[in-house]
């Protein structure tokens, strides 16, 4: 009998070392992970669920998009790129992120009227051929602004009901956070997020 009970305390240390061995492997798993996935997330990519409808139909509410953080440090933003920026300039919008779609660059001139956008610059005026829009949908809300270095001019796609550069100007390239690239979620509507020709 007394031998027994040796043979089962001699086993508990034992058992303690499997299990703290098997624990380390676990929190070194997780330290290759964030060592690995945390630049991912932080500097590369970062997730961005839609919320509200200024982009319809082309992005609804609670689309899940994956931003493209790195390509603006290599390149200037393009005309018809779908970007996330902070809001915090917008009176009533700290901490927020919107949304929209690149209309206007650098130093060109932007007419919204009569429904119609106007992009005029170095005495070139193009009128804006938005495919992308339903039925050609009028932009309202009449405004004229010209750009400055490092500003851009955006809207979202359903111009009825959205919130943007027609009401508080432009947005500076230090607010872009990035590019939409990717939509991920609904599965069924898994796609690249391209930018349209104009």
């Amino acid at each position: 009998m007394d031998n027994n009970i040796e043979k089962i305390e001699d086993k508990k240390p034992e058992r303690f070392r499997k299990y703290v061995t098997f624990a380390w492997e676990i929190v070194k798993i997780a330290i290759v992970a964030f060592v690995i996935v945390a630049p991912i997330r932080y500097f590369l990519f970062q997730p961005f669920i839609v919320s509200g409808d200024s982009m319809v139909p082309n992005l609804q509410s609670g689309n899940y998009l994956i931003v493209d953080e790195i390509s603006y440090r290599f390149s200037a933003p393009e005309r018809g790129d779908v970007v996330v920026f902070n809001a915090g300039f917008i009176p009533g919008y700290a901490n927020q992120r919107f949304i929209k779609r690149i209309i206007g660059l650098p130093g060109e001139t932007v007419d919204v009227k009569n429904g119609k956008v106007d992009i005029t610059k170095g005495g070139k005026t193009i009128i804006l051929d938005e495919k992308y829009l339903p039925n050609n949908l009028a932009t309202l809300t009449d405004k004229k602004i010209t750009l400055g270095a490092n500003e851009y001019f955006v809207l979202g796609d359903n111009r009825q009901y959205s919130y943007d550069s027609r009401y508080w100007g432009a947005v500076s390239k230090k607010e872009i956070i990035g590019k939409a690239a990717l939509r991920l979620f609904p599965i069924t509507e898994l796609s690249i997020i391209s930018k349209p020709a104009y």
